[in-house]
């Protein structure tokens, strides 16, 4: 029995952390990045799938490890889907923003349908446990398009038969971003002043490798609840 994690939104903040703590991770035999283009990442763990979001229903994934498997590095892991003898966690970071969507209809179609498309491909391949990064406040009832549509995913998910599911709701995420968000920039200020004096702790930024580690932690060691929700102000216990 081999476990494998499945791992979308592996280029952004959170996503390249939770790739190093899953490359350290013991447990876990291989690490499959499902991604539109190559990702800058080498380590023996790695398996990048390229794929089509839009046609993801489509794409084999036996048969995208078959042809990754030119070499024969990988024959136990393409035998061990074969012979069904493989345990799954799926990992997803996937989300943008409608800045870089251009639209409130691109955004949706990124942040909700791509995130259930792959959610429901993982389970068709036997992913037994689902892990999300929500964010705080996501409620499909708000005013707020961005929390809107958090809160949506959330519900949706929900709908799928996995045997777990681990929702992470973080705070103003710290680390380093590629780009610069001004928005997310004067909000990481904001929100250490207020939280700098003991106020409104559920909103003390926390750092992308904090999520990634909680992540982890949760799929390695939950097993009791179905659904869980795991708010910001629990993974800053993740140093």
């Amino acid at each position: 029995m081999k476990t494998i994690a499945i791992v979308s939104g592996a280029s952004g903040l959170i996503g390249v952390q939770l790739l190093h703590q899953l490359f350290k991770e013991n447990t876990y035999d291989h690490v499959i990045t499902v991604s539109r283009r190559p990702l800058a990442f080498k380590q023996q763990k790695l398996i990048q799938v390229e794929v089509d979001f839009d046609h993801l229903e489509q794409v084999s994934l036996l048969d995208k490890l078959r042809q990754n498997d030119i070499g024969g590095e990988n024959h136990d892991l393409v035998q061990a889907f074969e012979k069904e003898k493989v345990k799954i966690h799926a990992f997803c970071a996937l989300g943008t923003t409608i800045k870089k969507a251009k639209s409130k209809e691109n955004f949706y179609k990124i942040d909700h349908d791509y995130v259930i498309s792959f959610a429901k491909w993982v389970h068709q391949w036997g992913a037994s446990k689902f892990l999300y990064v929500s964010s705080l406040g996501a409620d499909q009832r708000s005013s707020v398009f961005y929390s809107k549509v958090k809160g949506e995913v959330e519900e949706d998910l929900k709908l799928i038969p996995f045997s777990y599911l681990g929702i992470f709701r973080p705070s103003v995420l710290l680390g380093d971003r590629k780009e610069t968000r001004i928005g997310e920039s004067l909000g990481k200020v904001a929100a250490k002043a207020i939280t700098s004096v003991g106020l409104f702790k559920k909103y003390k930024p926390i750092y992308d490798h904090q999520v990634a580690k909680a992540m982890v932690h949760q799929a390695l060691n939950d097993e009791l609840e179905v659904v869980k929700i795991i708010e910001s102000k629990q993974m800053q216990i993740f140093e």
